[in-house]
């Protein structure tokens, strides 16, 4: 039996579901409520994360819907793994579009280019969250958080990336891959350098062309 939250706000209910005790409002994708129980009322939310990336790069957005009211909602997606990032003031954190689940109405986003990235594909067209609250995830596998410092820039392939710190720098590098030549490739793989004082999340498996296309 899954008893009432004590507390509002989002939590993690398992490995595959994020629940969400809602006193006021907040922000999911479409589609991704799986239950709810108590007095909510929904709302579309138009476009929302990824507008840019529809029209810029995928053809694929991530369509929002607010959910008003007092009670609780449980979120999920394809059963991919469930996470939660929690956004202090003055921070902020970048991730794909594809990537988000459900956040706090206290967040702002907003689309952006990805530094050091120029016109290179479609992953690198991120949504920057800011403001303070709790931001839910989801990715293939479990996720890993990997810590950057200025003595350690990390290299993270840009089809494996979920998220980083924003305050970090980032460009593009090029280097040889063992497991891009296994595959039948050139041997070259383009990755993420990251560089600075903060954490990067990367998912434990690349995506494939046609499942990238799913999200």
């Amino acid at each position: 039996m899954v008893a009432p939250a004590l507390e509002p706000g989002l939590t993690v209910e398992n490995a595959k579901c994020l629940r969400y005790a809602v006193n006021g409002e907040m922000h999911a994708r479409q589609g991704a409520m799986i239950a709810h129980r108590g007095s909510l009322k929904f709302e579309r939310k138009g476009q929302g994360v990824g507008g840019m990336l529809k029209r810029a790069v995928t053809g694929e957005g991530l369509p929002l819907m607010s959910v008003q009211g007092q009670g609780e909602a449980w979120f999920a997606h394809e059963a991919q793994n469930c996470f939660i990032v929690e956004i202090e003031p003055g921070d902020q954190f970048t991730v794909n579009g594809r990537n988000v689940l459900c956040f706090d109405a206290t967040l702002a986003y907003e689309i952006r280019t990805v530094k050091g990235s120029g016109i290179a594909g479609g992953g690198l067209f991120n949504s920057v969250f800011s403001g303070h609250g709790k931001l839910g995830l989801i990715c293939d596998g479990n996720p890993l958080v990997i810590p950057v410092s200025p003595q350690a820039p990390v290299y993270v392939d840009t089809d494996a990336v979920v998220g980083w710190t924003t305050h970090l720098q980032t460009s593009l590098h090029r280097s040889q891959s063992i497991g891009s030549m296994l595959r039948g490739g050139s041997g070259e793989t383009v990755q993420l350098m990251l560089q600075g004082e903060g954490y990067v999340v990367v998912r434990p498996s690349e995506a494939t062309p046609q499942k990238a296309q799913q999200h």
